[in-house]
């Protein structure tokens, strides 16, 4: 199997778990992990010298930052439903988690020094928009966008209706050139409406790293480079949550020339 294709590990009822760190990736800068919580259960951590931003994929929890109760968070059942909460949490910081109910978190990180406070992103900062037309239209959720208040990391999700393609037309930003492009790495959390697969290409002009990848629900795909394109098959909706950090924190990217001509 592809080193970029980084399957979950599934708990006893079937939820999804992921630890990836910039160790585990071979990069320097995005970790990415997803807890499954059940009800009453707690799962907590210690920032380090990394930023965080936790995104309530599905349910509601009880927050508690540096001791101090940020209160219940979170209520889509679904990832297609709306928009989520999010905590943002600087670095130098203990944080925990507990369910109120059945729970999905998505821990994004990326280092940083500090001096930003800890703030709660409700759905109705995270920006809107759509992209695209006819069948390369997608639905992207701001969460924590290069505009947001954060040190490195930058937190989006997309929905791609089914037969749609997104991340599309090619692009990349591997190069640390801004403002032209900046050099981010990135993961991709692939959530399916139903049972089925997505297609992901991840490739590079010179042809030193040329992957098609096809992530099931629940797979992270691993983006260290490159142009990376995603497909989602006919009948098949697909939501996924994209973390990217690097030495500088804005998103430029170069399209692939050939495909250029089609606009973003």
């Amino acid at each position: 199997m592809s080193r970029l294709l980084v399957k979950p590990q599934r708990d006893a009822g079937g939820g999804i778990n992921h630890h990836i760190t910039p160790q585990s990736a071979g990069w320097t800068y995005v970790g990415f992990d997803v807890h499954t919580v059940a009800d009453g259960q707690t799962v907590s951590g210690d920032s380090g010298a990394r930023e965080l931003c936790v995104v309530f994929v599905t349910g509601r929890g009880n927050v508690t930052v540096n001791g101090a109760a940020l209160g219940t968070l979170g209520e889509r059942l679904s990832v297609f439903e709306g928009n989520p909460w999010s905590v943002y949490i600087p670095p130098r910081s203990t944080w925990a988690v507990s369910g109120a109910g059945p729970l999905e978190i998505a821990v994004c990180s990326a280092p940083a020094q500090g001096g930003l406070p800890v703030r709660i992103i409700p759905p109705s900062e995270v920006g809107q928009e759509t992209r695209g037309k006819a069948t390369n239209t997608r639905h992207v959720r701001n969460i924590l966008p290069d505009t947001g208040k954060a040190e490195s990391v930058l937190v989006v999700e997309v929905v791609t209706p089914g037969g749609n393609w997104s991340s599309y037309p090619p692009h990349k930003h591997d190069t640390d050139d801004f403002p032209r492009e900046t050099l981010l790495e990135e993961t991709y959390y692939h959530r399916l409406a139903k049972p089925g697969f997505a297609l992901q290409r991840v490739y590079t002009d010179d042809g030193s790293l040329d992957e098609t990848l096809a992530p099931a629900d629940g797979d992270v795909v691993l983006v260290p480079k490159g142009y990376h394109p995603v497909g989602a098959p006919h009948g098949f909706d697909l939501w996924y949550l994209n973390v990217m950090a690097g030495p500088v924190r804005a998103w430029k990217f170069t399209m692939a020339p050939s495909h250029a001509f089609l606009g973003w």
